[in-house]
C-alpha cells in the first residue's frame, strides 16, 4: 500500500470539514475548536502510521536468514624434534673380572709400564721385578694376578705410599695398617710382601688351603671364602664404599693400556 504524504490528506480534509458561512458575523472566517479537532486527530494518526512504517525492522524469511560462515579450522604446524645422535660407546677390549680367583691376562712388561705410566718416579727395574713377583705368586695360589696388581696400585698409590705404610716395609696391601701405633706389617723383602698379599686375598676368595708356606701373619683372621668377588672386598678389606669400583676402574685402565701397547708393538 502506498502511503500518501500527510499534506495531501490535510488538503483533502477540507472536503470533509468545510467552514460554515452561516455563522454569526463575528465568527465568520474563523474555525471553531470543535471543527479543527477531527482534523487534528487525523493528522496525529497519519503521522503515527508514517513513522511506524518507516521504523519497522525488516522481517527475514527463513530462506533469507543470516548465515554466519564457519570459522576456518586451525591446523597446528607439525613439530619435528631435532635429531639427537647418541655418542657411540666403545667397550674396553677386556672387561674387568668379577672374581678374585682365576688367571691374569696382562704380561709382566705391560704391568711394569703401567706402573711407570702412573708414577714417573718409580724405578723401571724395580717395577718389572715387582710385576714378576705378582705373576709368579698369584699363579701358585690360583689368584688372578691382574686383580692383585690393581689392588696393590690402589693401596700404595702406584708405589707412592705416603700414609702409614712406607716403601721399606714391603707391605703392598696395607696389611695391619690401623693407626700411628699400628702402621702395618713389615716384611723382609718385596717377594715376601707380595706373597703375603696373595695369601690374604686368597683367604677372602676361597676356602681352599694355601699351597705355599704361610707368611701372612693375619691370614687366620680372615673368614675363608667370605668374598669370592671383588665387590665383596668392600666393607671387609676396606670400609670405603667405592673400594671395589676403584679396583675395577684400575683394571679397565690396565687392560686398555696393555691393549694399546700391544697394538703399537704389532704396528712397528
Amino acid at each position: 500500500m502506498t502511503i500518501r504524504k500527510p499534506l495531501d490528506f490535510l488538503q483533502n480534509a477540507n472536503l470533509w470539514f468545510k467552514v460554515s458561512d452561516e455563522k454569526p458575523p463575528h465568527r465568520r472566517g474563523k474555525r471553531d475548536l470543535k471543527d479543527a479537532f477531527p482534523l487534528f486527530i487525523i493528522t496525529i494518526v497519519l503521522a503515527g502510521m508514517f513513522f511506524s512504517c518507516a521504523g519497522k525492522p525488516a522481517v527475514r524469511t527463513p530462506s533469507e536468514e543470516l548465515v554466519v560462515p564457519p570459522a576456518p579450522e586451525y591446523t597446528a604446524p607439525e613439530y619435528i624434534a631435532p635429531e639427537y645422535a647418541a655418542p657411540e660407546y666403545a667397550a674396553p677390549e677386556h672387561a674387568a673380572p668379577e672374581h678374585i680367583m682365576g688367571r691374569g691376562l696382562v704380561k709382566q712388561e705391560y704391568l711394569a709400564l703401567f706402573l711407570g705410566e702412573n708414577n714417573a718416579g718409580v724405578n723401571p727395574d724395580y717395577a718389572r721385578e715387582l710385576a714378576g713377583y705378582y705373576i709368579e705368586e698369584a699363579a701358585a695360589e690360583g689368584v688372578n694376578h691382574d686383580v692383585a696388581f690393581a689392588q696393590m696400585c690402589l693401596e700404595t698409590g702406584y708405589l707412592r705410599f705416603g700414609n702409614l705404610v712406607t716403601p721399606d716395609m714391603n707391605n703392598f696391601c696395607g696389611l695391619g695398617a690401623i693407626d700411628a701405633g699400628h702402621p702395618g706389617e713389615r716384611f723382609p723383602d718385596p717377594k715376601t710382601g707380595v706373597r703375603a698379599h696373595i695369601q690374604h686375598l686368597k683367604g677372602y676368595a676361597t676356602e681352599e688351603p694355601l699351597k705355599q708356606k704361610l707368611v701372612d701373619p693375619r691370614y687366620w683372621w680372615v673368614k675363608k671364602g667370605s668374598s669370592p668377588t671383588i665387590r665383596g672386598l668392600t666393607g671387609k678389606w676396606a670400609m670405603d664404599p667405592n673400594y671395589d669400583a676403584k679396583i675395577g676402574g684400575i683394571l679397565v685402565r690396565l687392560y686398555d693400556f696393555s691393549a694399546a701397547r700391544a697394538a703399537r708393538g704389532r704396528a712397528q
